[in-house]
């Protein structure tokens, strides 16, 4: 039995659709425990995640904290903005079989390229200074758990795309070339 194209879309879309959820619900949960840290309970940076004590990074600095917890969020976030982007595709018939070279198709492959970049540049940015604040001292978990580990990833993810998004741009200027001439 051959899957069809369209069957595959399908499932791709549930697929982003529960990454999308979780990836929600993540940046969510950061946002709020940095800010009920911050404004509420303090206490709360003994558990700021599941499994996560921060309380040594709270007790070096407030600033530190929120620099810390603000780039984890940011980078949650963003992840949250590509899934979106995603099912937008997807969800809203944008993703034409018969003609993929559009400027929709363009315009989403940009857009993810950039925000794949941005995400690895964040998640570097993160990952240094998660290392400055260990050299100098405090106890943070594995980057892997506060989900700033995979830079490269990221940034090799965001070139690749971007690769793509410009042979899509020159297939969409010979598309329309074709177009006008016929």
């Amino acid at each position: 039995m051959k899957i069809s194209t369209e069957q595959t879309l399908k499932i791709l879309n549930v697929l982003s659709w529960i990454i999308f959820i979780g990836v929600c619900i993540e940046a969510g949960g950061w946002i709020f425990s940095t800010f009920y840290t911050l404004e509420i309970n303090p206490i709360n940076a003994h558990r700021s995640w599941p499994g996560l004590d921060l309380s040594s990074l709270y007790d070096y600095g407030r600033g530190y904290y929120l620099a810390e917890m603000s780039q984890i969020s940011l980078v949650s976030l963003m992840r949250a903005v590509l899934f979106y982007l995603i099912i937008d595709i997807l969800q809203n018939k944008k993703l034409d079989i018969t003609q993929p070279f559009s400027k929709s198709m363009g315009r989403f492959l940009f857009r993810m390229s950039y925000l794949s970049l941005l995400i690895g540049m964040f998640s570097w940015s993160g990952t240094k200074y998660t290392g400055w604040l260990v050299s100098k001292g405090v106890k943070l978990p594995d980057l892997q758990y506060l989900r700033l580990g995979g830079a490269d990833v990221w940034l090799f993810m965001g070139v690749t795309i971007f690769v793509i998004a410009q042979v899509f741009k020159r297939g969409i200027e010979i598309q329309t070339e074709n177009e006008l001439t016929v």
